[in-house]
């Protein structure tokens, strides 16, 4: 198993104390978790982007940025990118900068996003979403496979000889993940073109996300990709350790029940994946993806989990704790020291087994694409 830090960087008044700090010191809080979650060990950080509610994450490439100056090794994924939303060609020069500045270590996970205003937002009709997903995706992905692209869709204008600049580093494109939380329309287009794929896990029952992985894997086999390499991601509903479980009940309830009040949409009750049905934090403890308790209850809730999605790449949060950054910072080494380990051990994967800039600048690689 490797291990993933995530940051959607909210930014909603403490549900406890009414608080809220200045979008500075958010901003600089998320660069500084990511510096620490490098000097424990972990695989990924992760940066999500949210252009409505309350959320400071609109421009992951920037705050990603910040983090490939701070960091050597740590590999800097999104958490998504909404590339349906997003003008390909843009995404494609922005995320190739990035990835020349950080030596290769950027992967996109992309997806249609979690908040419907954004549609709005950009002048686009909510009902094309996934057209607009599945579109702008297929133009990424050549873009960053070919040069002299001729290209016409019916989201854009068409392009004729395009050679985005600059080209990802090593030449090679950065691996791109699909993320996936409701529909089978992400599984799919990961399956079709041999992508992973990566689970919210972070709401609704674990059926729901058994039923997208499963889907994933079967569409994956059919065209006629290798089953060793359908490499899946999950995500939780946060972090929160405690020595035993009841200390964990008794630090975090007030918090967690506050927090799941304040963020109900009752606009979207009924829909699924935006509204919590775990509104105790009994109920997130027992049957929810959250990662609450004792190190060993947590280690025992992500292999279970791992029985059922197999999965590859373990995703953690900890800024929705309302903890300060010193706690959260320890709640990673908390994690690093007490959880991680034990998990590897258990469920091994070929996931990363190298470093990312060997990953992408060997010689024998670079041959493998036009000059």
């Amino acid at each position: 198993m490797r291990f993933q830090v995530l940051t959607i960087v909210q930014h909603a008044p403490h549900p406890l104390t009414g608080e809220l700090s200045p979008a500075a010191d958010r901003l600089a809080e998320v660069v500084e978790t990511g510096v620490a979650a490098e000097e424990w060990g972990f695989d990924a950080y992760a940066v999500g982007e949210r252009h409505a509610g309350a959320f400071l994450s609109s421009s992951p490439t920037v705050l990603l940025g910040a983090l490939a100056a701070r960091t050597t090794r740590i590999r800097l994924l999104t958490g998504v990118t909404v590339v349906a939303i997003l003008d390909p060609v843009r995404v494609a020069e922005d995320y190739a900068t990035l990835d020349q500045l950080s030596g290769g270590r950027v992967e996109l996970v992309v997806g249609k996003g979690a908040e419907m205003g954004h549609f709005d937002l950009f002048g686009l009709q909510e009902e094309h979403q996934w057209e607009y997903q599945a579109e702008k995706y297929e133009l990424l992905r050549r873009l960053w496979r070919e040069e002299e692209v001729s290209w016409q869709g019916e989201f854009r204008p068409p392009l004729t000889g395009v050679t985005t600049i600059p080209r990802p580093y090593g030449r090679r494109p950065p691996r791109i993940w699909h993320g996936s939380a409701t529909s089978l329309n992400s599984p799919e287009l990961a399956a079709k073109h041999g992508d992973p794929l990566f689970s919210a896990n972070a709401i609704q029952p674990r059926p729901a996300y058994t039923r997208l992985i499963d889907h994933y894997r079967e569409q994956f086999a059919a065209h006629g990709h290798d089953p060793a390499t359908a490499y899946v991601g999950a995500g939780s509903g946060g972090l929160f350790i405690a020595d035993t479980t009841q200390q964990a009940i008794v630090q975090f309830k007030e918090f967690y029940e506050a927090r799941v009040r304040q963020s109900y949409k009752p606009h979207l009750a009924g829909k699924p994946g935006y509204n919590t049905p775990f509104r105790t934090i009994e109920d997130a403890i027992a049957d929810g993806p959250h990662l609450i308790g004792s190190p060993q209850q947590i280690i025992d809730k992500i292999l279970d989990f791992h029985q059922a999605y197999r999965h590859d790449l373990q995703s953690i949060t900890v800024d929705g704790s309302g903890l300060g950054l010193p706690a959260q910072i320890e709640q990673l080494q908390r994690f690093a020291e007490e959880v991680a380990p034990a998990v590897r051990r258990a469920a091994p994967t070929t996931l990363w087994q190298r470093p990312a800039a060997e990953e992408r600048s060997t010689a024998e690689e670079r041959s493998e694409l036009p000059a």
